[in-house]
């Protein structure tokens, strides 16, 4: 039901107030000056307030405390209670947003019809805001990888702090997943996840986006960082944002409050950003186009987000995942991936990383039949039946104007290179696909100059350079 915070100078108002509503089944704390009723809201907000306008031997009026929960927990709603003669302040405390005001002495009857409609009040406001935090996008971590685990670990040390994180990676790894799984595993996963896209908010209205706006017609209209307030706020493509608001972002994270366009007061935020980036930041930095002082300050925690190609193990776990999202939100069959469909995801070029895979998925679903498991004809661009379709199989160079044994040693290593990345370094497996012994699959990748190495939590496999032996 939430608890009501009585805020009176008068021990026995205050009182008498609180016995009534605990007849109700109401929960109820009590405060006799505003440090004490500031206290009460900064250790937990409350689902209604009472509140007196004068408030004897205390720093704030009523009006004070109004105009400071109206802007730290505007969902809250406050009512007035005011004695004869107050009538007209009591009316300005509704302009500046109080929910209802009650003259003292008060009728209980009166005063019961009031709190049980301001209570309402606070639970669908409560149940609105919920709504709005809660977002339809997965926070689910997908794959076993070497390289996806190293990132999982990664992510694990950072959830349970307030610290900055900043993901980089190429477009459509799963940046915005990483964060959104972060704050699902904070304390914080109660509080909003909002996103800032910062390539694609206009530069000059970036600000009023951000710090939201105050005006005299309109009202308040809380921008981004407002409606952040106890959670996370997500810059994506942070190198996006214009130099002007880099500036005053800033100041924000080393005040933790700003001033929304056009108003006078300071808005207080409680909030924890992470950010993320496709580009070189320091190379920002270097030619004058992102701030020096605001990397340093989100670069707190770098996160390197790999690229699919650099974990194609998790490809069929990602596809089953993805197979039964579609399922379950769209009515696509459930449908199963064949052996050579899986080679052939594993073997494709990825620019788009997992966004691609995710889309390439959708469109097999929809395209393809009711039933039975998705061929390898069926992937987009690598059908058999197309002589002409776009790499079929990751080989570089033109085999057709080599020699036959150039062409064929160029083949070899290509198609080991790709396999061996394809099982992400797994020797066993890669020898188990090709149909070599381990022993035999280790002399041919010495013959062809093919080394295994390692590099951020996975292994590749690349070609050696040719090194002349000393005699």
């Amino acid at each position: 039901m939430g608890d009501i915070l009585i805020v009176d100078d008068e021990r026995d108002i205050r009182e008498l107030i609180s016995d009534i509503l605990k007849d109700e089944g109401f929960t109820t704390r009590l405060a006799g000056n505003s440090e004490e009723a500031m206290a009460e809201m900064n250790r937990e907000a409350p689902a209604l307030m009472i509140l007196d306008i004068w408030l004897k031997d205390s720093h704030m009026d009523g009006i004070d405390i109004l105009k400071s929960v109206r802007r730290d927990n505007p969902d809250v709603p406050v009512i007035i209670i005011s004695g004869h003669g107050n009538i007209e302040i009591a009316v300005a405390a509704i302009k500046q947003g109080a929910y209802d005001f009650i003259e003292k002495p008060f009728n209980i009857d009166q005063l019961m019809v009031v709190i049980t409609r301001a209570m309402e009040t606070s639970r669908l406001r409560r149940e609105n805001s919920a709504l709005r935090r809660k977002d339809v996008t997965t926070t689910d971590m997908i794959g076993s990888s070497p390289a996806f685990r190293t990132l999982k670990s990664q992510l694990e040390k950072v959830t349970k702090s307030n610290g900055r994180v900043m993901l980089s990676g190429p477009a459509g790894a799963g940046k915005e997943i990483a964060a959104r799984w972060i704050h699902a595993q904070s304390n914080r996963s109660g509080g909003p996840f909002v996103v800032v896209n910062s390539a694609s908010v206009e530069p000059e209205r970036m600000e009023e986006a951000l710090f939201g706006r105050e005006s005299a017609g309109r009202g308040i209209e809380p921008g981004l960082l407002e409606q952040a307030h106890g959670g996370i706020i997500f810059f994506d493509e942070v190198a996006d944002m214009p130099l002007g608001t880099q500036s005053k972002i800033l100041r924000v994270l080393t005040d933790q409050q700003f001033q929304r366009v056009g108003g006078g007061d300071m808005v207080r935020v409680d909030l924890r950003v992470i950010s993320s980036t496709t580009r070189d930041l320091e190379a920002e930095v270097e030619n004058g186009s992102f701030r020096q002082e605001l990397y340093h300050r989100l670069n707190v925690v770098p996160i390197a987000v790999p690229a699919l190609s650099d974990r194609r193990e998790d490809i069929p776990e990602l596809v089953e995942f993805f197979i039964g999202e579609f399922n379950k939100t769209q009515g696509l069959p459930l449908r199963k991936l064949s052996d050579d469909a899986v080679a052939m995801l594993q073997t494709m070029a990825w620019p788009g990383n997992v966004r691609q895979l995710k889309n390439m998925v959708e469109r097999v679903l929809i395209l393809g039949g009711d039933g039975g498991e998705i061929a390898a004809s069926e992937i987009p661009g690598q059908g058999n039946e197309s002589a002409g379709g776009e790499e079929k199989v990751i080989l570089s160079g033109s085999l057709a104007t080599l020699p036959l044994r150039e062409a064929r040693e160029l083949f070899e290593r290509e198609y080991l290179l790709t396999q061996i990345n394809r099982f992400g370094g797994n020797i066993s497996r890669t020898a188990g696909f090709v149909g070599m012994e381990r022993s035999a699959l280790h002399r041919k990748l010495k013959s062809l100059n093919v080394v295994t190495s390692t590099r951020a939590g996975s292994r590749f496999a690349t070609v050696a350079e040719d090194i002349e032996e000393d005699a």
